[in-house]
């Protein structure tokens, strides 16, 4: 009798179909299967939501909403869904923008295709999806950003203002910048100002952490 495999589902979200294709075939496994793709972050967003998959493969570049604003609207409705990053891009801000809105990993296209399946089972069980030259970099970058205030973490929900805590309760209730926007009667650039300050307040490096806290304050 065979050992039963646990299989990895995973979405792709690019707009190049070849490149889709190409990947697909890449990690198309025994123990990783394909359960959905699409070429943009509008369509992307009801089909995650749908599938849950346990890893989604996002490009940056995409035509409409871009991948990283696809990942901020995704963190904090698919807590347990890996969002991880394959694009041609290593740029520091794209980089940092990434992990900061929930992503679990960037890969770089000029990865060989068994680097990227290796990437895939590293994300599954719980390891940073990155080289270790950007993985170098982010840990930088942490070491040089402020550390989280006194009392952050889950004790850091006390000290949200009544405005920061609302807009905290419409995202980890699945809302998007635009509709908690429109439900308060303030601007997009406002909110994402709340959900800034809230982030250091709590001492999360993103939304989907700041969402786990909010749940499980409930």
């Amino acid at each position: 009798m065979g050992t039963s495999v646990t299989v990895t589902r995973v979405m792709l979200v690019e707009d190049h179909a070849l490149v889709r294709s190409a990947v697909r075939q890449a990690i198309t496994a025994r123990d990783i299967e394909v359960v959905g793709e699409t070429g943009t972050g509008e369509e992307a967003l009801p089909l995650a939501l749908e599938l849950k998959p346990d890893i989604i493969l996002i490009d940056i570049d995409l035509p409409g909403m871009s991948g990283i604003e696809l990942v901020r609207e995704l963190a904090p409705r698919l807590p347990d869904s890996k969002l991880v990053m394959l694009t041609v891009s290593s740029a520091r801000r794209d980089l940092f923008d990434a992990i900061r809105h929930g992503a679990s990993g960037y890969l770089t296209k000029d990865m060989t295709p068994d680097a990227l399946v290796r990437a895939i089972r590293g994300a599954r069980d719980g390891a940073l999806a990155m080289p270790r030259r950007l993985a170098a970099e982010v840990v930088g970058e942490l070491a040089r950003s402020r550390g989280a205030p006194p009392g952050a973490g889950a004790q850091g929900l006390d000290r949200l203002t009544s405005r920061e805590s609302e807009v905290l309760r419409m995202i980890s209730g699945g809302m998007t910048d635009r509709e908690a926007a429109d439900a308060l009667g303030i601007s997009v650039r406002t909110v994402e100002t709340h959900v800034s300050n809230l982030l250091h307040k709590l001492g999360v490096r993103n939304r989907a952490e700041a969402s786990r806290l909010y749940r499980d304050r409930q």
